[in-house]
């Protein structure tokens, strides 16, 4: 182009490239749109992790859920708060530290929430286990909360037989005793 400098022209093309991924940035389809509204029954049979711990050592949270409802869970999700936790006032990039180094999530239930899992479509009657190993990477003493739901995004709903929320919480003490090395 007669008049225009290469770095003038160069950055004219990018923002042309750049048009129809900023159109499509906030545009289009609700992320919840196809969520179905409703609530759907479901029990907790069990849910476990252990009360004592010690640092380095592995443990695991297990959660079962039951779908009782006549109609299949269409996104079952547990959210567990409390593997990290917040410092405040220091400058840090990131404040969130972790108390337990997740090893290994629930199977195939990654999902773009940091602290929220699911499993998907879970029929009538059945029901799903997830299970976390964690490993305890802090001493002191640190509550675990989780509660499920039957979608992502707030528009299914879970609830126990008793109409209460399927919440719950575990208190975990990690002592600042490494657990004893085994040599064979």
């Amino acid at each position: 182009m007669p008049g225009v400098s290469l770095p003038a022209f160069s950055v004219f093309v990018l923002l042309l490239a750049l048009v129809p991924v900023l159109a499509a940035c906030g545009g289009g389809a609700r992320q919840d749109e196809d969520e179905p509204s409703g609530t759907w029954k479901v029990d907790v049979p069990t849910a476990s992790f252990p009360g004592k711990q010690r640092l380095a050592e592995q443990s695991q949270l297990r959660i079962t859920v039951e779908n009782l409802d006549s109609r299949a869970i269409p996104d079952l999700a547990v959210t567990v708060d409390g593997f990290g936790r917040r410092e405040e006032g220091r400058q840090l990039a990131d404040p969130e530290r972790p108390v337990w180094a997740i090893d290994t999530p629930p199977l195939d239930s990654a999902t773009a929430y940091t602290n929220t899992w699911t499993l998907g479509k879970v029929p009538p009657r059945q029901s799903r286990t997830m299970v976390w190993t964690v490993t305890a990477v802090r001493a002191g003493t640190y509550t675990v909360r989780w509660r499920v739901a039957a979608g992502l995004n707030g528009k299914a709903k879970a609830q126990l037989p008793d109409g209460s929320a399927p919440t719950g919480s575990f208190v975990a003490r990690v002592s600042e005793k490494p657990r004893p090395p085994q040599i064979d």
